[in-house]
């Protein structure tokens, strides 16, 4: 077991006893399983220390699943001493935070060597509560390592949500990190060893396939969104509210402060709005450069590398000539988020690569045209010419040109907001997910019911232990860890 430690991350911390907040006083009627998610924390403020997608996607589906019947407990890391160890947030979905590694934030490219601490601890709260997880859905790519873990040594369903794919981020990046090689090893691994991989996109499971491996069980199921929370309202009622103009042409971006999400992509297209594009039917300038306005929405840590990326882009702002037209909103809550959403134009989503896009469908649930990077999952929750327009990633000039036609062309912007939230509700929220999330796993607990009573096993086929050992030493190396320190990494592996 894992003791709480304050020590800073160049002592890695020894193994003792683990307090909890509380336990469960009766044993649970409903089936427990795990959701892990070591690093997105579901309980955090989404928008600081890199809390975005992910830890909606995993508190979402945590709290429909328990609707559905479920018990929930999710797991994270917990990166601050005063945070609550357990955060219930409903009566039967709650947040675990198990102490693995300094209680601090650590960027998500060092916290890999933590990870064996963080097996050792679940392992300890399992104990702690006398409770089983005959399923673990695990989420990135650590936490499908944590989850091998776990199968070797127990007869669980194991399931994978990537988020993201080291293999296609490694494209758009200059310098790839010093964990990569065992990121992208694991990736295969939890692809060919799970028994179930959840795609968001079918172009998510087309990348695996072409890019990872061809082993594998995959089933896609989408994000979803909170549609009674997302949802239309009148767009002059939400601009009075923020304070904008009714003849404001109205600009939005909403997400982290991260080179990859392309927001320098998108102050040069505004730049290049101001300037003005000419209309090529009428030869008149087709958005008045006076009511342009660029509104970013994203918390972030002035200590941070996300506060570093967001004084970057101010300067930038400063340097085209937008300091008047831009507002930088910084963090916005969940239930203020619709008015800006509704407020606005169009809502532009410039990322270098996405598996899904949370962000158009929250736009899109509003009313809201959206103009993406043509990548990753985009493609399938952006549909052209009828919930917005998809354009080549940091292509400057085009992403200009699509704001530009959403904000000059009102009654073809008027059918995209009328088609866009229909969309959304047919094939997006997050009851619908989870309901399919539920059948999945119902079916994946059954078969392994079956094989048990026929076989006395389960039949699945699990990992070799032979490999995780070795990635997790290079990796530690890798990021500057003292020989010491792996050592006692690899023996607490060797305990799980």
């Amino acid at each position: 077991m894992v003791s709480y430690s304050s020590k800073p991350v160049s002592s890695m911390p020894t193994a003792a006893s683990q307090p909890y907040v509380s336990s469960r006083k009766t044993v649970p009627t409903r089936q427990a399983i795990a959701l892990i998610s070591e690093h997105g924390d579901p309980a955090a403020e989404i928008g600081k220390d890199a809390a975005g997608g992910q830890n909606v996607y995993v508190r979402q589906v945590g709290e429909a699943l328990a609707k559905l019947g479920w018990q929930v407990d999710m797991f994270t890391r917990k990166t601050k001493p005063d945070d609550a160890a357990i955060v219930q947030h409903s009566p039967h979905c709650r947040t675990i935070r198990l102490v693995a590694g300094p209680e601090q934030f650590i960027p998500r490219d060092a916290l890999f060597p933590y990870m064996p601490e963080f097996v050792e601890a679940f392992r300890a709260f399992q104990s702690k509560e006398g409770t089983h997880y005959p399923l673990v859905h695990t989420n990135y790519w650590m936490s499908a390592w944590v989850g091998l873990q776990l199968k070797q040594h127990s007869n669980i369903q194991l399931l994978h949500t990537y988020h993201s794919l080291g293999v296609v981020k490694y494209q758009t990046v200059t310098d790839r990190p010093a964990i990569a090689a065992t990121r992208l090893a694991i990736e295969r691994q939890i692809l060919e060893h799970a028994d179930c991989i959840v795609a968001t996109s079918p172009q998510e499971q087309e990348a695996l396939r072409k890019l990872v491996s061809e082993q594998g069980y995959v089933e896609v199921i989408p994000c979803g969104t909170d549609i009674d929370n997302f949802h239309t309202i009148p767009r002059a009622e939400a601009r009075a509210m923020l304070g904008f103009d009714a003849d404001d042409a109205i600009v939005l971006y909403v997400g982290r402060f991260d080179a990859r999400k392309g927001v320098e992509t998108l102050i040069r297209a505004c730049a290049q709005l101001k300037q003005g594009i000419v209309n090529e039917g009428t030869g008149n300038r087709a958005v008045n450069p006076a009511n342009l306005r660029l509104v970013i929405v994203g918390g972030s840590d002035p200590n941070g590398a996300d506060g570093l990326e967001r004084e970057r882009n101010e300067q930038l702002v400063q340097s085209m000539g937008l300091a008047e037209q831009t507002v930088f909103a910084g963090q916005i809550g969940h239930t203020q988020l619709p008015l800006y959403y509704t407020a606005a134009d169009v809502c532009v989503i410039p990322s270098h690569y996405e598996p899904f896009g949370l962000v158009a469908i929250e736009a899109m649930a509003c009313g809201t045209p959206v103009v993406a990077s043509d990548v990753g999952g985009l493609k399938f929750t952006v549909v052209p010419n009828e919930t917005g327009l998809l354009v080549p990633p940091q292509d400057t000039e085009a992403f200009a040109q699509a704001i530009e036609r959403v904000l000059s062309d009102e009654l073809w912007a008027k059918k995209l907001r009328r088609q866009a939230p229909i969309r959304v509700q047919q094939n997006f929220s997050w009851s619908g997910v989870a309901v399919r999330l539920s059948d999945l796993y119902r079916r994946l607990l059954a078969q392994s019911i079956s094989s048990t009573l026929l076989f006395g096993t389960a039949t699945a086929t699990q990992p070799e232990r032979s490999e995780p050992l070795p990635v997790l030493k290079e990796a530690a190396l890798a990021i500057g860890l003292t020989k010491e320190r792996v050592t006692d990494a690899e023996k607490v592996v060797e305990r799980c």
